[in-house]
């Protein structure tokens, strides 16, 4: 019983960890063409931002923890803002790393997605996006949060286990191509804000009264983040 148990486990290892085939081009372009049509539309925007605040807020968490503070919760609204809360001394790198990792999680975690469809890792992307989704339920400390976790992680479930190797490719690209291009909108959206006297305790703020470094540069940093991650990613994502 046990050398079958290893077994299984060892079969589903290979399965989940082998690489498969890259979809065709046009597949890519099609993926592509979907992540700009709920990205650029204002209407459908206010929708799909939802979530790219899930992957904000986690970026938030998953660094909180990495760098040793205690993360205490996280609450996603229907505004699509949200908000993570973590214990620790109040300054420092930890606290420093913490408030940068929001908009520059989604980016990253495009250009990380885009790195393992580039290799044929598909499964592998759709198993590690799942265990975050679940890692993150954990935290969520309000209805509307656990709603919109359970329902972007349950269709990578249902994708996952329910559909065939084309249907999961086009939608991993779909996904990667939408945290690539919904990372870059945030920033400009956060900016512009700014300009009109609103979200004075955005994270760039908060970032400039820790480093005391000017918000302006760390929307630098947020842009150049999102904008490289958008060209690296796409470039690998189009096989260039």
């Amino acid at each position: 019983m046990v050398g079958t148990a290893s077994a299984s486990l060892a079969s589903l290892w290979d399965e989940v960890s082998g690489t498969q085939p890259d979809p065709d081009l046009w597949v890519v372009v099609a993926t592509l063409t979907a992540a700009l049509a709920v990205v650029v539309p204002h209407g459908l925007w206010r929708l799909s931002r939802n979530a790219i605040t899930i992957a904000h807020e986690g970026g938030h968490g998953l660094v909180a923890l990495l760098t040793g503070r205690t993360l205490t919760g996280i609450r996603l609204h229907s505004d699509t803002s949200g908000l993570t809360v973590s214990r620790g001394k109040p300054h420092g790198i930890g606290m420093i790393l913490t408030a940068a990792a929001g908009y520059t999680a989604p980016p990253l975690l495009g250009l990380g997605g885009a790195s393992l469809l580039g290799t044929g890792r598909i499964t592998l992307l759709l198993w590690l996006a799942t265990a975050l989704l679940i890692a993150m339920l954990v935290m969520i400390r309000n209805a509307y949060g656990a709603l919109t976790v359970l329902v972007t992680g349950g269709t990578f479930v249902v994708v996952s286990w329910l559909t065939g190797p084309q249907v999961q490719a086009a939608f991993a690209y779909a996904v990667v191509w939408f945290l690539l291009l919904g990372g870059v909108r945030p920033a400009f959206e956060l900016q512009a804000k700014r300009s009109r006297g609103g979200a004075g305790d955005s994270d760039a703020d908060q970032l400039s009264r820790l480093t005391h470094v000017p918000a302006g540069l760390w929307f630098f940093l947020f842009h150049a983040v999102s904008l490289c991650s958008l060209i690296g990613g796409g470039r690998w994502l189009l096989g260039v």
